[in-house]
């Protein structure tokens, strides 16, 4: 009985592709199937369906009346088991790989099933920085396609570099291991072109997937709608994945890109679209009940994959509500400051300054050029991980600043050159210093590596100078980075191309000073968050005091959204009917204005815990005003309190009956650091 069971419910799996749960089991009862046994196989599915969410590894939050349909991929699948291959190939561990397919899976659940007649999904899908959203959102389209879904939109960001690099990605790892199964729309040279017969695309004798992954600019997507006019007749039976990147730019409250992509979906009868971000501020504060692109139909937060370097890693994080300050952790001693004082050397402080500036290459930034020179030397001694090495300067948005940097990033390179090849004691003796201090701030022991000698990189180091280049990425650049053929050091100076979506292989120096306002702008500007397989110890972060509080700060809201996704899921609510904590700054704003129209402001009470702060600015004058304010709430305590109790254990003192003026008093003339936000008084 049992295997007639398993045969019958292997049965039922199979025509998923072809029919709905429902529509199986309709045709199960034409076919004289035994009524005891379709109602075991529908019991089955549902626990199959639950076990997909109870062992999956990312917190959602669901639209409650959505009905779920995928268990997981299947023996007959070849997209999904393709990419693992791929997977393997590029040295991803078993863990990562399941942990994969786990999230991937809990995406496509939430994907209508594809032969419904009519579906609109909206979907959102939260991610981390460089965490390889790319990948989740190709094993979601691989899954999908596996299932019979037809057509897959990628909008990919607003610039070339990233549209191109999406496309190689997701022809390298579907299309190419699967290619009598793929067409394409686009390719990674050229953008979408309407070609001339939409019908050897969508007729139902065409069984190939299509594939278009085009930017989120507005001529080409009128053109990719009109061309979908002209394919109206065959888009009936088309089910479509539309695949957001970067879901909160240009996607959000834009005056034409927003409404074309809305036109596209709804040029669409059956269509999912799912937006993947990492700042997904704007995307949750749309309003809910437009006719928009808010994601009412299901939240996701992927977990933070294994070896991933974050906010949190680098920047530590503020403790959130109900937990232990002591047990936060601080992150890695990786974020080196630079003074406020040499910012004008490397960005103009107007745009009067801006003809003819000649950025300064020395103090920190001279540092971090040569500290990236010297890992990426103890880089080819370990000989793992990544090949490529890459820096990146960004100090502002101007094509002409980054322009500026060429001849005296050359020259510093060329100094450094003949100081090395002269043997230059003093100098040998500056970098072996520089070298030495690094290593010994982030121990290699602490991340299973054997610490590279100074002598040993050193033998690396004349091939490295030789080889590394100065590349200005940005809008008019003639010359972009590329790491397509042999491996690549480069120092990269650029701006917005830099600085959305694009992986930066290799990176492990940044040099950073670009002044921003809002949070989703600075994180996604982060271009140092990702994966440092091999080199965990090495990549190093310069920027300013101002700047590294932030990315703090930031961190501190980012877990704290995702911590409210996971409550909301326990707690049943659905896209509808909560809403996601966004705690505010007061130097920068969540989002662009026009992103924010129907936020509502709420307050936060310090109520029932014990707030308290392990950082103490050292400025003299500041401690003595500390002291003063101290002494004079002892006073007052004493004088006016109604007795007090020492607890001669422990050496303490408690006073009773005190009146709130003089604890007032001692707030308002106590000095916090400023970064300490959780216990300012203006708070």
């Amino acid at each position: 009985m049992t295997n007639e069971f398993d045969d019958q419910y292997e049965h039922f799996v199979k025509m998923l592709d072809t029919e709905t749960p429902q529509g199986v089991v309709k045709m199960l009862a034409l076919f004289g199937t035994d009524p005891g046994l379709i109602q075991q196989i529908r019991e089955r599915h549902e626990n199959e369906i639950i076990k997909v969410r109870e062992q999956g590894n990312a917190p959602s939050v669901v639209l409650g009346n959505r009905t779920t349909w995928y268990t997981g991929p299947q023996p007959s699948d070849k997209c999904w088991p393709a990419l693992t291959k791929q997977l393997h190939k590029q040295n991803w561990s078993k863990n990562s790989i399941e942990a994969l397919d786990r999230s991937s899976t809990q995406v496509v659940q939430m994907l209508n099933h594809p032969k419904e007649r009519k579906f609109s999904t909206r979907g959102l899908v939260v991610g981390h920085v460089q965490s390889g959203k790319t990948t989740n959102f190709t094993a979601v389209m691989g899954k999908a396609a596996d299932r019979k879904y037809k057509l897959f939109i990628v909008l990919a960001g607003v610039h070339n570099g990233l549209r191109r690099q999406t496309q190689l990605r997701l022809v390298q790892d579907l299309v190419t291991p699967n290619k009598g199964n793929w067409m394409q729309l686009t390719v990674p040279d050229r953008d979408f072109t309407a070609p001339a017969n939409a019908a050897a695309y969508f007729a139902k004798s065409n069984r190939q997937h299509v594939l278009c992954v085009i930017k989120k600019n507005p001529a080409v997507l009128r053109r990719f709608n009109k061309w979908l006019d002209s394919a109206s007749e065959y888009l009936a039976d088309c089910p479509a994945l539309i695949i957001d990147d970067e879901a909160d730019q240009a996607t959000v409250a834009t005056k034409k890109t927003n409404p074309l992509i809305l036109d596209m979906i709804n040029k669409l009868p059956k269509s999912a679209y799912v937006g993947y971000t990492a700042t997904p501020f704007a995307n949750l504060l749309i309003d809910p009940s437009a006719q928009d692109l808010y994601p009412r139909d299901f939240i996701i937060s992927l977990p933070k994959p294994e070896g991933h370097f974050g906010t949190e890693v680098l920047f530590g994080r503020d403790s959130l509500d109900g937990e232990d300050p002591d047990e936060v952790d601080d992150g890695f001693d990786m974020i080196r400051e630079i003074a406020v004082s040499e910012i004008a050397g490397v960005r103009p402080s107007n745009r009067a300054d801006k003809d003819g500036f000649t950025p300064d290459i020395d103090g920190a930034l001279a540092d971090a050029i040569q500290y990236f020179w010297l890992s990426t030397a103890a880089r080819k001694v370990r000989n793992t991980g990544n090949k490529h090495a890459t820096m990146l300067i960004h100090t502002s948005v101007n094509t002409e600043i980054h322009n500026s940097f060429r001849e005296p990033l050359i020259a510093f390179q060329q100094n450094f050159k003949n100081s090395l090849n002269s043997n230059d004691q003093s100098f040998l003796e500056k970098l072996r210093t520089l070298w030495e201090i690094e290593t010994a701030k982030v121990p290699a022991q602490d991340f299973g590596h054997t610490p590279v000698g100074f002598e040993e990189l050193l033998m690396k180091l004349s091939n490295v100078i030789a080889s590394c280049e100065v590349i200005l990425d940005n809008a008019s650049s003639k010359v972009r980075l590329n790491y397509e053929g042999e491996p690549v050091v480069a120092i990269a100076v650029g701006g917005n191309t830099l600085s959305r979506g694009l992986t930066l292989e290799g990176l492990s120096v940044s040099y950073f000073v670009r002044a921003v306002s809002a949070y989703d702008t600075l994180l996604q500007m982060g271009r140092w968050f990702g994966y440092r397989t091999g080199y965990e110890d090495l990549p190093r972060v310069w920027m300013t005091a101002e700047l590294r509080d932030w990315f703090r700060h930031l961190a501190t809201v980012e877990s704290e959204i995702r911590r409210d996704i996971a409550v909301y899921m326990v707690e049943d609510k659905t896209p509808l009917t909560f809403a996601v904590r966004m705690r505010t700054h007061p130097s920068l704003r969540v989002t662009a204005a026009a992103k924010m129209k129907k936020y509502a402001v709420a307050a936060s009470s310090y109520g029932g815990q014990r707030i308290q702060t392990r950082y103490f600015d050292l400025d003299q004058r500041t401690l003595i005003n500390n002291q003063c304010a101290a002494k004079d709430l002892i006073t007052e305590s004493i004088s006016s309190s109604l007795g007090s109790l020492q607890f001669a254990d422990e050496g303490n003192y408690l006073w009773t009956g005190v009146p709130f003026d003089p604890v007032i008093t001692f707030l308002q003339n106590i000095d916090f650091m400023k970064s300490r936000r959780n216990v300012t008084p203006k708070f």
